[in-house]
């Protein structure tokens, strides 16, 4: 039978955060600027005759529960809610908050507990060197991912280092 032999080493690494990133408008701020400055020295490059930007958008998501309380502020009922764009994310939330058939049927008054939202932002980025790969922002986390060299690494955490939010 024959071996699986190796053909390369694709490293991954992730930055745990201190303290969740605290609004969802100061996370797509720093993505925002990562896009349009490019701190991590990313070049562009061609693939089938397109050129294709230093960092490109990836999956984006975000998540966050509408509670209802009774007269008594006991939790008598939940919704949650998922998006796949923070502008989806907050149409949802204001039109469940604004729909009092809802709070009628669960028998409370809705509130959005914005601490519990979860965002999820990934940027496909192409590297000076050739390579490509992937940072994951998260609330609480960053990943980088499908990298070789340990400079890709080193740029991302020199950057980060410099953002308190990145903490």
């Amino acid at each position: 039978m024959a071996d699986f032999t190796s053909k390369g080493v694709v490293k991954s690494a992730e930055r745990k955060l201190t303290t969740p990133i605290d609004t969802v408008a100061n996370f797509l701020a720093l993505i925002q600027d990562i896009i349009e400055n490019t701190p991590w020295g990313c070049t562009s490059y061609e693939s089938s005759g397109v050129t294709i930007a230093p960092v490109v958008r990836g999956t984006e998501y975000y998540s966050g529960k509408i509670v209802y309380e009774n007269a008594e502020a006991k939790t008598v009922g939940q919704i949650s809610v998922k998006a796949p764009t923070s502008a989806a994310f907050a149409t949802d939330v204001s039109t469940i908050l604004g729909t009092a058939a809802i709070g009628t049927a669960m028998g409370g008054t809705p509130s959005h507990d914005s601490s519990g939202d979860s965002f999820s932002y990934t940027l496909k980025c192409h590297a000076s060197n050739g390579e490509t790969y992937n940072v994951a922002f998260k609330r609480d986390s960053v990943t980088v991912s499908s990298y070789t060299a340990d400079t890709v690494l080193t740029s991302i955490e020199t950057w980060a280092d410099t953002f308190a939010i990145l903490a």
